[in-house]
C-alpha cells in the first residue's frame, strides 16, 4: 500500500496550506536527487513531490481525505452521484465498496453496477479494477530543480555601500558568472536570492533558486555588532583634555566627530544613524571609541612644555574617579 500522504510530509491531517508548503520545502531540500546522492533519494523525492501536489490542491486534498489512496480511480463527479441516493441511483450486487458499508447494494458476488435512468454502467470498468486491488497509480510528474547555496564574501565597505557585482562560481558544469545586485547594508548571514539560478528541473519543471549567503570579512578597523559599527578614534592628549573636532574615516566616507573636553581613552562617542543602512527599518549607529595616543618622540620644545605641565598639574590619573 502507498504511504499516507500526511505521513510522507510529516504533518497532521488538519495541517494548513502554509504548514504543508513549509514541510515540502524542508523535505525537498533534503532529498532532492541533485543534493542527496543516496540510492533511494529520487524515489523518496518523488513520493514527497506527489504528496505535496495532492495535499496543496484543496480539491484533490478533499478527494484524498474521502477516498484515500484510490482517490484517482474515483471518477470526477462521483461525489455528486453518490449523494443522489435512491432517487437517482440504485446499486446491486455490491461486494464491499467504500468504507466497509458499500454503496448500498447487497452481497452475492455479482458484478457491481449502477442503474441510472434505465442504463447500466459497470462500476468495475468505470473504476478501472479498483475492487480487484489495482496498482498504486503513482504519477510523480516533473521534478523541480533544487535550491542551492553559495557564500558571498564582502568587505564591510562593500556591504555598507551595496551595488552591482559580477561573481563567478564553480560548479559541476564548470565556472559560471552571475550579475548580483547587493543591497546597501547587508549583514553577515543574510541571503541574496537569484531566482531560477539553482539546480535544473527535470521533465520541463522549473529550476531552483540560488541563494548567496553573505560572509563579511574581518576588518582591521571596523567591528560590527549587528548593524552597529565600532571604529577606533585616535586623539592627542591635548585634544582629549581641551576638546576638539576631528576627522574620522567610516565605511561611508569621511565625517567629523566632536570630542568633548576631558575625554578619556575608552569613551564611546555615538553617531546616530551612521552605522549599517537598513532599507526597511532604522539604520545602525556608529560608535567612535576614543584612544589617546602620545607621540613616540618629542622635540625639545614639546619636552619642555610637557615638563612644565607636569610641574603645574595636580591631576593624578590613579586616584581619579
Amino acid at each position: 500500500m502507498a504511504r499516507d500522504f500526511y505521513d510522507v510530509l510529516g504533518v497532521s491531517r488538519g495541517a494548513s496550506t502554509d504548514e504543508i508548503q513549509q514541510a515540502f520545502r524542508k523535505l525537498a531540500r533534503k532529498f532532492h536527487p541533485d543534493v542527496n546522492k543516496s540510492p533511494d533519494a529520487e524515489d523518496r523525492f518523488k513520493e514527497i513531490n506527489e504528496a505535496y501536489h495532492v495535499l496543496h490542491d484543496p480539491k484533490q486534498r478533499a478527494r484524498y481525505d474521502r477516498f484515500g489512496e484510490d482517490f484517482r480511480k474515483v471518477p470526477e463527479g462521483y461525489e455528486e452521484m453518490a449523494g443522489a441516493g435512491a432517487g437517482g441511483f440504485r446499486g446491486r450486487g455490491a461486494p464491499g465498496g467504500f468504507g466497509g458499508g458499500g454503496f448500498g447494494g447487497g452481497g452475492g458476488g455479482e458484478p457491481f453496477s449502477w442503474s441510472y435512468e434505465g442504463g447500466d454502467v459497470d462500476l468495475e470498468d468505470l473504476l478501472g479494477g479498483m475492487f480487484r486491488g489495482g496498482g498504486r497509480g503513482r504519477a510523480a510528474g516533473p521534478i523541480p530543480g533544487a535550491d542551492q547555496e553559495a557564500e558571498l564574501p564582502l568587505s564591510v565597505e562593500e556591504a555598507y555601500q551595496g551595488g552591482k557585482r559580477t561573481i563567478t562560481l564553480s560548479g559541476a558544469q564548470g565556472p559560471r558568472s552571475y550579475d548580483v545586485n547587493i543591497p546597501a547594508g547587508v549583514t553577515d548571514g543574510q541571503r541574496i536570492r537569484l531566482a531560477g539560478q539553482g539546480g535544473q528541473g527535470r521533465g520541463n519543471a522549473q529550476p531552483g533558486d540560488l541563494y548567496l549567503v553573505v560572509r563579511l570579512e574581518p576588518h582591521q578597523r571596523y567591528r560590527l555588532d549587528g548593524r552597529h559599527i565600532h571604529v577606533p578614534l585616535p586623539v592627542s592628549p591635548s585634544e582629549a583634555a581641551l576638546g576638539a573636532t576631528v576627522e574620522l574615516t567610516t565605511p561611508g566616507g569621511q565625517t567629523k566627530v566632536t570630542v568633548p573636553p576631558g575625554t578619556s581613552s575608552g569613551k564611546r562617542l555615538r553617531l546616530r544613524g551612521q552605522g549599517m543602512p537598513h532599507r526597511r527599518g532604522e539604520h545602525g549607529d556608529l560608535y567612535a571609541e576614543v584612544r589617546i595616543v602620545v607621540p613616540g618622540s618629542l622635540s625639545d620644545r614639546e619636552r619642555e612644555l610637557y615638563e612644565e605641565l607636569a610641574k603645574a598639574s595636580t591631576f593624578d590619573p590613579r586616584s581619579a574617579r
